[in-house]
């Protein structure tokens, strides 16, 4: 077995983890999204394979025998990719997919499908909001350039951010509940702007907001539109790898 993983999130690094004890040869393959990735058990590649033709070439050449899936639920393309190359060349495919979360009682969401979709809720008067985002989405927001933004990034912000108002955190998670409610609290937030992630690692500051009753614009997964087999969890994942694929749909 060649396996690869496709990363960007704590299943990822977790499943990286099994991998890696159970004596798997794998490799944990990054977008480059984020600069300090974590120490990993495994071997890992950072970058692009330049779109389906450019996956194809590289599992060929790597002589991969099974890909997993373990990217961002909002890593759309690269999940897509994933699927036609796998596709042409007959490989197995898992993905592992968080829940999505569901709102609460309590919970002031106002449910968007896009980054744009999100900008356009932004048309109010001046407000302190949080965008919890990453970093290649948050110059949409300067189209409201009167609103206060903060920024909470995984490296330091880069200095082509065009927002004209806003204070960033370098700060890597997981966070509490109350971290994340201490933070809100001390920059005055009024706001909340996050993608649904889903799955525990990073939904505390949906959680703080919920107890600060601030609103929160939620943003709505793409779909993939493309059919691969799923499961949930990284045990899951495992059992796929180590006694044969459970077909579980989409």
């Amino acid at each position: 077995m060649n396996l690869l993983i496709l990363a960007g999130t704590s299943e990822a690094s977790a499943l990286a983890k099994h991998v890696g004890d159970a004596g798997i040869k794998a490799c944990l393959s990054y977008a480059g999204r984020v600069e300090r990735t974590k120490p990993q058990p495994i071997p890992k590649r950072i970058g692009g394979f330049g779109g389906v033709a450019g996956l194809c070439e590289y599992l060929e050449e790597e002589a991969v025998t099974h890909v997993i899936d373990a990217t961002h639920p909002f890593a759309v393309q690269m999940s897509r990719n994933a699927v036609d190359a796998c596709a042409t060349l007959g490989l197995p495919l898992l993905g592992v997919e968080r829940r999505p979360w569901l709102p609460k009682r309590g919970d002031f969401w106002v449910e968007v499908d896009s980054i744009a979709g999100a900008v356009d809720q932004l048309q109010r008067p001046k407000q302190r909001i949080m965008l919890a985002l990453g970093r290649m989405h948050i110059n949409a927001f300067a189209a409201h350039p009167h609103h206060h933004y903060l920024l909470r990034l995984v490296d330091p912000p880069a200095s082509d951010i065009t927002l004209p108002d806003y204070h960033s955190i370098v700060s890597r998670g997981p966070f509490t509940v109350e971290d994340d409610i201490a933070l809100l609290r001390n920059h005055a937030i009024e706001m909340l702007v996050s993608k649904n992630s889903g799955g525990s690692g990073a939904i505390s500051k949906i959680e703080a907001a919920r107890a600060l009753s601030l609103p929160v614009i939620m943003i709505n997964r793409p779909p993939l539109l493309r059919e691969r087999q799923e499961v949930e969890s990284v045990k899951e994942a495992m059992e796929w790898l180590l006694h044969g694929t459970k077909d579980r749909g989409v």
